[in-house]
């Protein structure tokens, strides 16, 4: 077994590792201030950003929720390992070597999580190997007839499983794994006679993660004797969870963060397919119908915030076959449309083609110009309704207007909206203000009946509240209700927060100070620092944090310090410091940013010289000058001395 990691070690690491580029992984960051980074929070659903990143502190802090931590933190939260696994993660990714305790090793076996990924990469080699095998011909084949050349095989990691009962599980015990591991990855199945590779004599697409992990594998049978489904997927695993994965992302997240574009398309080969024609941003769900946890994902790297100007709103493009399962698929991603800030789109193709086999018959100009030539989700979805009456009938117009008026009511924009009944009120030949009236009464009774409505500005509201406790700024509205899970509420019941400060002037010299303080104290430097922790403080939460940072300075400046500054506050502070260690500095950066640390850190002091003068003024005005003669000097003195402090103060 191994020994702890020496903790110079984990420190190391954790400095060497650039928390932003860590976190950027899994969720799009946006400027935020100097040094501070802000995106939709991975850990609760939110419509406005109150992720903050700040990777000078190596901490992240959601305004949101309260989830904070560091690197380590953050890959325990999300990928679900041990504190030990996301050290030595972090160690491999910065290629440094860990040494434990007592001499010890580090554990090859160091967790479940960690081993099945590493089964899974080598499954995914061995694949790849057997693609290029004599027996691997109808692979082969299958690839070549759909337009797909070997170094589009490789690009997409595209491998051949043998039609063999144990080739796989052989191989990856020769490898160190074992059967209950290899049983835990989904590689295999258990049988009467044992173990058993799970894909056998089919083509094999790896699944991974946003960071490129392979999580598990996607089939497809190519055998005539092969009696399974046509594709058979890794079953649910510790590491694979079919409903918050999506095909690609790993190969799509960076160009849908750029171009804030993602399309979501059916099956593999049309992810191979969109990517080969140039559409880049193209993902595909795994066996499993688009749905609420794949919709987290997709805002996520989408950097779908409500919040943004009608320039900068991004797009989701669905395409569907127009088949009965096709239509069903419509539907059900029209059903969530409503957890989009962005706008939805729904792109089908000429004869019912899917991208995979548009480009095969039409080429990579046909992938995409599918895309470009999208319509809006909504006028889809009305035309799919009017489609099912006869509009040359009283009767009929009048049923697809009842059917339809609900879709119109759920558009969130207004103007949008108003465009929709006229042009509603044109498909059917009806007049507008009938139509207006029967889309007036459906959004109503959508109110009534707590479905999603819109307000003035467009936003979706009621229905999701939890979703509109956000001010402009990202922060949480201090009037708002506690979260599913009453965590906002708790927070603040347990602690002041950076969001309750009084905002008038000397709550917030003091605030910006701690936060150069706790954020950039090199900037502020040392002694600053040391006489700013004995200042007198207005705001009694501000100097609680203030006593801590003096309780903490041996530790100043050092990879550690803010993690003293909160363990040194009273456990009710502490989200406190946490908040103030993350949010951002209103200042810009280079030589800006050193000079306000100093400027706002002066401040600071010289307030407090002032409020000291302003004391010895009343004790010297108190005091009789023939009476008590030599206290009366000594106060001048005083009065001497803090002049010239403020001197010497601003003239650093």
């Amino acid at each position: 077994m191994a020994g702890l990691i020496r903790r110079n070690d984990i420190d190391e690491v954790r400095a060497r590792v650039n928390i932003a580029d860590i976190i950027g992984d899994y969720v799009t960051l946006k400027g935020a201030g100097v040094g501070s980074l802000k995106g939709l929070c991975p850990f609760h659903d939110e419509r406005s950003p109150s992720f903050h990143v700040r990777s000078q502190v190596g901490r992240y802090h959601c305004f949101g929720c309260g989830e904070d931590g560091d690197v380590f933190a953050f890959l325990q939260r999300m990928d679900h390992v041990s504190f030990t696994e996301a050290v030595e993660r972090m160690a491999a990714r910065a290629g440094l070597e860990l040494h434990y305790e007592d001499g010890g090793q580090a554990n090859s076996d160091h967790g479940n999580r960690a081993r099945i990924l590493a089964a899974n990469k080598a499954a995914g080699d061995y694949f790849t190997a057997q693609l290029i095998t004599p027996d691997a011909e109808p692979a082969r084949q299958f690839l070549g007839e759909r337009g797909f050349d070997p170094s589009a095989a490789e690009r997409f990691g595209v491998g051949y499983a043998p039609k063999s009962y144990d080739a796989l599980s052989k191989h990856l015990k020769t490898l160190g794994f074992t059967e209950p591991e290899l049983i835990s990855s989904g590689l295999v199945g258990e049988g009467d006679r044992g173990i058993y590779d799970r894909f056998r004599g089919r083509l094999v697409w790896p699944i991974r993660d946003v960071t490129g992990q392979t999580l598990g594998f996607g089939a497809r049978r190519l055998l005539d004797d092969d009696k399974g489904p046509k594709y058979l997927n890794t079953p649910e695993t510790p590491v694979y969870h079919k409903s918050q994965v999506l095909y690609g992302l790993d190969l799509a997240k960076r160009d849908i963060a750029r171009g804030k574009q993602v399309v979501v398309v059916e099956g593999y080969t049309d992810v191979m397919a969109c990517h080969l024609a140039g559409v880049t941003t193209a993902v595909a769900t795994c066996g499993t119908a688009f749905g609420v946890e794949h919709i987290k994902v997709v805002r996520r790297v989408l950097g779908d915030v409500d919040n943004a100007d009608a320039t900068g709103l991004g797009e989701v493009v669905f395409t569907f076959d127009p088949d009965e399962a096709g239509q069903k698929a419509a539907s059900r991603a029209f059903g969530e449309e409503q957890r989009f800030a962005a706008q939805t789109f729904v792109a089908v193709a000429p004869e019912g083609l899917d991208p995979c086999d548009l480009r095969l018959k039409r080429g990579d100009d046909a992938v995409r110009r599918l895309v470009q030539n999208k319509k809006p989700m909504f006028e889809f979805m009305v035309r799919r309704v009017l489609t099912g009456h006869n509009l040359d009938t009283v009767e009929g117009r009048v049923a697809a207007l009842r059917a339809s008026a609900p879709v119109v009511a759920g558009i969130r924009d207004q103007a949008l909206s108003i465009g929709y009944v006229r042009n509603l009120a044109g498909w059917l030949g009806m007049d507008i203000a009938e139509v207006g009236r029967a889309v007036s009464a459906a959004k109503k009774r959508s109110a009534v009946e707590g479905a999603p409505v819109t307000d003035e500005g467009g936003r979706s509201r009621s229905a999701r509240p939890d979703l509109d406790r956000h001010d402009q700024r990202g922060e949480p509205d201090q009037r708002s209700a506690p979260d599913e899970n009453g965590k906002l509420n708790q927070r603040r019941e347990q602690g002041p927060s950076l969001t309750l400060l009084p905002s008038d002037p000397a709550t917030r010299l003091e605030r910006d100070a701690v936060m150069a303080m706790l954020q950039l104290p090199s900037e502020v430097g040392r002694d600053l620092a040391l006489r700013a922790s004995q200042a007198s403080f207005t705001n009694a939460s501000l100097a609680v944090v203030r006593d801590g940072i003096a309780a903490s300075f041996d530790d100043f400046d050092s990879p550690q310090w803010l993690d003293r500054v909160i363990a040194a506050v009273p456990e009710p502070f502490a989200m406190l410091v946490k908040e103030l260690g993350v949010a951002p500095i209103p200042e810009r950066g280079g030589r800006e940013l050193a000079g306000y640390c100093h400027g706002i850190t002066i401040s600071l002091i010289d307030r407090d010289l002032l409020r000291k003068k302003a004391e010895l003024l009343g004790r010297l005005q108190r005091t009789d000058a023939s009476a008590e003669r030599e206290k009366y000097l000594e106060i001048q003195r005083g009065l001497v001395r803090l002049e010239a402090d403020r001197r010497a103060l601003t003239e650093d």
